[in-house]
């Protein structure tokens, strides 16, 4: 047996503290406070982090069941290196047991919950369940975790694809990772094939971001200074110089003739951001006022090109306008009004800005180029079978195909149609007034005359507005009321709250779905039988049975955590809701099941 207990001194959240870990918990209380702030049980470890040997803070972090983030704890005495590999090597021993216990429940036979009948509604002041709110249902796994795993949920991935994109999901959002861990990894209520029915788009979703072949990105290429180390640098990748090699092939063209003859990479790209060639490259007018500072380079000056800033550009189109973005097209349509010519927007009356406004299209040019792929301008337009229709017809517009839906299921459906029927009346449509102009205008003359004495004279009673304001304040205060309100429920009891609510909800969905299965949009592995979904649905309810006895446990639960009674009523009232929808879908399968065969 370990020597329980023992200590050291620990920080936790900045706070000093001491830690301590006894045959039962691993707890932590503050300095000056005898109640332990922290208090871990030996079943609740699931996984130990340290910090590396000769790190600042000799850190051990525990990771708990139903929470990774678990606790981190800083050891602050002399010894603390030694203190902590202490406290590691035990709580090593303990979390080696928990996976031990863990494995056995994997191994033991599936236990098929039995439904309960149908509880009345919380009382005020519950006793005291039969069953803990630690217990479940049924704590065995229905497969072992190995054939979890091997669970393929999209056809045609391979199991290792399909597991990465279970894991990337699971971990990308916390509360279906923490379901997933309660209903699957633990208690093995539901499988994994289960759990993850009705969310395979996520899946698909997943992998088709995944597989998406990423364009190149509409940012122009500015490389930008860094404090690195104390020093401002411009940090080089290798895609930032492919990046500028393909926006600037001036730039490609002077490394290619100077490195490795006349330059080192390193005294390249010194050069180059020191020189008038770079600045003359910026995205920004204002920088062309920086080359009267910047000192002259007999290398980099060589590839220097005359600003484009001409009327006519230097580069000039060689291909056809395309008639859909040609704004000459038309012109010969408009004869001339007598109207002057709208001359305000020509092109070079701000010289200053054609360069910019050049380089801009020149970028967004490539970035097309870059998306179309390397066919010619040519060929695209002989690939296009509808000619220039075809560039205007956007398959975004066009009306997808609609589902089917969910049939609705009505009692008395006849009579609720023939009911309507019968409430309108038969002459129920009554013919439009004919409306005088004349006599509308003269009235409305009428009604505005001296229409600037009467707003002038015109009294607005406070009493509405200064109701409506006290109204607003009362509900602001309230809602700050409850922020700066203390949350005085312990995380362990509101974690069990939240575990129950969650846990209900999901058997309500997979009870639901088994019950009336969506449309096949998507393609599984399997697809149900009806006795596959009349069990899945059996099983359901069986767990959906059990809620109201979890939630007495709760409620039995809180005295001990010292929760006052009214806040027990509010948490109650918040898991009413839940309650009433299994209470509806238990009632529900009774009526379904006991219904004689052969009627819908």
């Amino acid at each position: 047996m370990p020597p329980f207990p023992f200590s050291a001194k620990a920080s936790y959240k900045k706070l000093g503290g001491i830690l301590e870990l006894n045959d039962t918990h691993l707890q932590w209380a503050q300095d000056g406070k005898a109640a332990p702030s922290v208090r871990v049980a030996h079943s609740e470890v699931a996984a130990l982090f340290s910090s590396k040997e000769g790190a600042a803070q000799v850190r051990l972090k525990v990771a708990l069941v139903d929470d990774d983030a678990g606790h981190n704890f800083a050891f602050t005495s002399p010894k603390a290196l030694a203190e902590r590999e202490k406290f590691k090597a035990e709580l090593t021993v303990i979390l080696g047991r928990n996976r031990t216990a863990l494995e056995a429940a994997a191994r033991a036979p599936p236990v098929a919950p039995k439904p309960s009948p149908v509880t009345t509604p919380v009382a005020a002041h519950p006793q005291r369940p039969l069953i803990s709110h630690s217990q479940t249902p049924s704590r065995a796994v229905s497969v072992s975790s190995a054939e979890q795993r091997n669970v393929i949920i999209i056809p045609g991935n391979d199991q290792a694809t399909d597991v990465r994109l279970r894991k990337t999901i699971l971990m990308s959002d916390p509360e279906l990772g923490a379901l997933h861990r309660e209903l699957v990894a633990i208690s093995g209520q539901l499988s994994e094939a289960e759990f993850w029915e009705g969310r395979e788009y996520l899946l698909l979703s997943l992998a088709a971001s995944e597989n998406q072949d990423k364009g190149k990105p509409g940012q122009m290429v500015d490389p930008r200074p860094e404090t690195v180390d104390g020093e401002t640098k411009i940090v080089m990748t290798p895609q930032m110089i492919h990046d500028i090699f393909d926006e600037y092939p001036v730039v490609a063209k002077a490394h290619r003739e100077n490195v490795p003859s006349k330059l080192s990479e390193s005294e390249f790209w010194t050069r180059y951001f020191k020189s008038k060639l770079y600045h003359a490259h910026r995205a920004s007018i204002r920088s062309t006022a920086v080359q009267h500072v910047v000192q002259d380079d007999p290398i980099m000056d060589k590839y220097l090109e005359k600003i484009d800033d001409e009327l006519e550009p230097r580069r000039q189109r060689t291909d056809r306008v395309d008639l859909f973005v040609d704004l000459g097209a038309t012109f010969e349509d408009h004869g001339e009004t007598g109207n002057e010519k709208d001359i305000t927007m020509i092109a070079g009356r701000q010289r200053g800005a054609l360069p910019l406004i050049r380089k801009f299209n020149e970028h967004s040019e490539r970035l097309l180029n870059s998306a179309l792929g390397d066919v010619p301008s040519a060929k695209r337009q002989k690939l296009n079978p509808e000619e220039t229709y075809g560039q205007i017809d956007i398959d975004d517009l066009h009306d997808p195909e609609t589902s089917a839906g969910i049939v609705l299921e009505m009692q008395d459906r006849q009579r609720y149609f023939e009911g309507g029927i019968s409430n309108t009346a038969p002459g129920a449509e009554t013919s439009r007034k004919v409306l005088d102009i004349k006599s509308l205008i003269r009235h409305a003359k009428v009604n505005l005359a001296n229409w600037e004495t009467n707003l002038a004279q015109l009294q607005v009673e406070r009493k509405a507005g200064d109701t409506a304001l006290l109204s607003m304040t009362q509900n602001v205060a309230a809602r700050l009321d409850v922020k700066a309100r203390k949350n005085d429920i312990p995380d362990a009891l509101f974690r069990q709250m939240t575990i129950c609510q969650t846990a209900t909800n999901e058997f309500l969905r997979q009870f639901w779905s088994s019950m009336y299965p969506p449309a096949a949009e998507l393609q599984v592995v399997a697809v149900a039988t009806p006795a596959q979904r009349a069990s899945k649905a059996a099983k359901m309810i069986g767990y959906l049975s059990k809620t109201q006895e979890k939630v007495d446990a709760l409620v039995y639960l809180g005295p001990q955590h010292n929760v006052d009674p009214a806040r027990i009523e509010i948490a109650l009232h918040a898991m009413k809701p839940v309650l009433n929808a299994a209470n509806r879908a238990i009632a529900f399968h009774r009526t379904k099941t006991s219904r004689p065969p052969g009627r819908g």
